[in-house]
């Protein structure tokens, strides 16, 4: 099956559960831009010599050709306290599943690129470029449609993903941050979201992932803090249907730092 025939059939695969839908909610998505795709990878690196060799790889190579392809932002980050060697995280941000399918089918016959990104894309099987790299493909939100890069100030970031029990749950968690206004909740607390999305293809489905950013850990607290005694949240949290009991079964959140060469 081709490329782009199966990333296609797996991300419709994801519209099976159907679920009520807010009354104004087809009003507002019709004013919206068209819902853009994100590639999120995490590297599993061994030691310090892998990290250079990816990171020189995207500083030096792979940013500049995707965003030669209509790629906007790239975000390269890396884990604020890593028990081990940390993890390197990729954020690529695609306007659409057809350009991301263009992008790759593009990159395959760049030679330009291939030549740069020699070190990386041809590392030999003793001395790999890294361990492994995990990767999802998600989906952007309907009332959050376009990634929004923060200033280039000083901060932090919090990746978090909501995985739940069964795909209706999953559904029902993403109507609240669509349709009951929890997205809302976090701008108006000043917690400047990047993106939010569904996991269409990736492990650990049914899940939803977002990413936010602080000043500092004390301002990540201040504003975890006033979210959990804010009374829109306690009025919609407080529904039967939305508990988070039913919904999620596990959270999963990493705080990261950007390298001065990310493009988020």
């Amino acid at each position: 099956m081709k490329r782009r025939s199966f990333v296609k059939a797996s991300v419709m695969s994801t519209a099976a559960v159907v679920l009520p839908i807010a009354a104004n909610a087809t009003e507002n998505t019709a004013r919206l831009p068209q819902q853009e795709f994100y590639e999120l990878r995490a590297y599993q690196l061994k030691d310090a010599t892998q990290q250079k060799l990816v990171e020189d790889f995207y500083k030096d190579t792979a940013i500049a050709a995707l965003n030669k392809l209509g790629v906007k932002h790239v975000g390269v980050f890396t884990q604020m306290q890593p028990e081990t060697q940390t993890k390197l995280f990729v954020l690529i941000q695609y306007n659409s599943l057809d350009h991301f399918d263009k992008v790759a089918e593009k990159l395959s016959i760049d030679t330009d690129y291939f030549t740069k990104g020699a070190t990386y894309l041809n590392a030999p099987a003793k001395s790999p470029a890294y361990e492994r790299i995990e990767t999802s493909l998600l989906k952007s939100f309907k009332q959050s449609p376009i990634l929004e890069a923060p200033d280039k100030s000083t901060r932090l970031f919090e990746l978090r993903q909501y995985q739940s029990p069964s795909e209706a749950a999953g559904k029902q968690k993403i109507e609240m941050f669509n349709d009951q206004g929890e997205m809302g909740i976090f701008k108006r607390l000043g917690f400047k979201p990047v993106f939010w999305g569904e996991t269409v293809i990736g492990n650990a489905r049914p899940n939803l992932t977002y990413m936010l950013t602080f000043a500092d850990m004390d301002a990540k607290n201040a504003h975890w803090k006033a979210f959990g005694s804010d009374p829109e949240w306690k009025k919609i949290s407080s529904v039967p249907k939305y508990a988070d009991a039913l919904l999620i079964n596990k959270i999963v959140s990493t705080m990261l730092v950007p390298t001065e060469y990310s493009q988020i």
